[in-house]
């Protein structure tokens, strides 16, 4: 029998790579892999016209879908972006704003869409931990550093009482932090102004690694951004098939890892990173060996949370749980890292941090 023709979108990962180079192979399918000029290119292309059989999307983007009358995806427990969010609020520094309570009755600004996969973490923690809420502050949505198309292609609901303006496509927020017309930002990426260490802009929490990995000590929480979902006939009447692509993800990711472990014992010579097998031992004290699961029963805090906090930002109708937005037969789907034997590392007392700005 042929095998089944795929068509497959992702943006180009190193936990991906063996895929895309066919070090992996998914069993039963004949792949084709696809891209984007930037990453969103690929989540419209898949909501707008169903482009892929097989397609990365923004969580955010996803969990839209999930209110359209017939919704067209299920995901798989496969997460390509994930980041600790402490690090995406930026500040103007002579905003007055020295803690996290000060943001409330200010103008902030976020990145392409109002609940942007980088600012529904954020907001949900800055309610959960400090009690400020979204709306107690007025949004401005933009681009930063280079235009962005409006993302007119899905839902974008706005909940009663938040203030929010999309600003017009010329606008830079990364330049308005600057010169001070908002207060602060959140934003998936790091203006401009951020990286060149303009006097005048700075982060929310300046020491922000030791916070996160306190965060997630405390939480079990490694903020998810980006999943990977099927076209839902696929995932209902093929299901060995979206089984063997789940595989196939996990196996890539694997590689990636594996090669990274490997590559301490010669102090990962092969990357312009100072200190980086350093960087790896400390992550996998905190994170275990797997350091950055797929499946569900490891992510079920992370996942917990974004459902949540998706909900209580009036981002989906209803408060969607795991079993509404997976694919029910990969919910107990376990999986460690095992194709690479790990290196043992030296674990010692994780970091701890006192949450504060500075």
């Amino acid at each position: 029998m042929a095998n089944r023709k795929l068509d497959i979108a992702f943006w180009n990962y190193d936990r991906g790579q063996a895929l895309r180079d066919g070090r992996v192979k998914i069993d039963g399918v004949d792949p084709t892999f696809h891209s984007g000029g930037i990453v969103v290119d690929i989540f419209e292309a898949m909501i707008k016209d169903r482009a892929y059989d097989v397609s990365e999307l923004g969580l955010t983007y996803f969990l839209r879908t999930m209110d359209l009358d017939d919704p067209p995806f299920l995901a798989i427990p496969v997460f390509l972006v994930r980041s600790f969010r402490h690090s995406a609020i930026y500040i103007n520094q002579h905003k007055g704003i020295e803690r996290p309570q000060d943001l409330a009755g200010k103008t902030l600004g976020e990145l392409a869409l109002y609940g942007h996969d980088a600012g529904v973490m954020p907001k949900g923690m800055l309610s959960d931990e400090f009690g400020v809420t979204p709306e107690q502050c007025r949004w401005l949505v933009g681009s930063i550093d280079f235009p962005i198309k409006p993302i007119d292609w899905l839902p974008k609901p706005v909940p009663d009482g938040v203030n929010v303006t999309y600003a017009p496509p010329d606008t830079d927020l990364g330049e308005m932090l600057e010169a001070g017309e908002i207060d602060a930002l959140i934003a998936a990426d790091t203006p401009q102004c951020v990286l060149r260490k303009s006097p005048n802009v700075g982060r929310l929490f300046e020491d922000y690694e030791p916070i996160e990995r306190d965060y997630y000590q405390r939480t079990g929480i490694f903020p998810i951004m980006h999943t990977v979902v099927v076209r839902r006939e696929l995932a209902e009447h093929e299901p060995e098939i979206v089984r063997a692509v789940y595989d196939g993800f996990c196996a890539a990711k694997d590689v990636a890892q594996g090669q990274l472990v490997k590559g301490m014992t010669f102090n990962n010579m092969t990357l312009m990173i100072p200190w980086l097998s350093h960087l790896i031992a400390r992550d996998r004290d905190l994170l275990g060996d797997d350091w950055w699961p797929y499946g569900i029963a490891r992510n079920r805090p992370s996942l917990e949370a974004y459902l949540r906090y998706h909900f209580e930002q009036g981002l989906s109708k209803r408060r969607l749980t795991i079993e509404d937005v997976f694919v029910p037969y990969l919910l107990e789907e376990p999986r460690a890292l095992t194709r690479e034997p790990p290196i043992t590392t030296q674990h010692r007392p994780p970091d701890r941090a006192r949450v504060s700005r500075r």
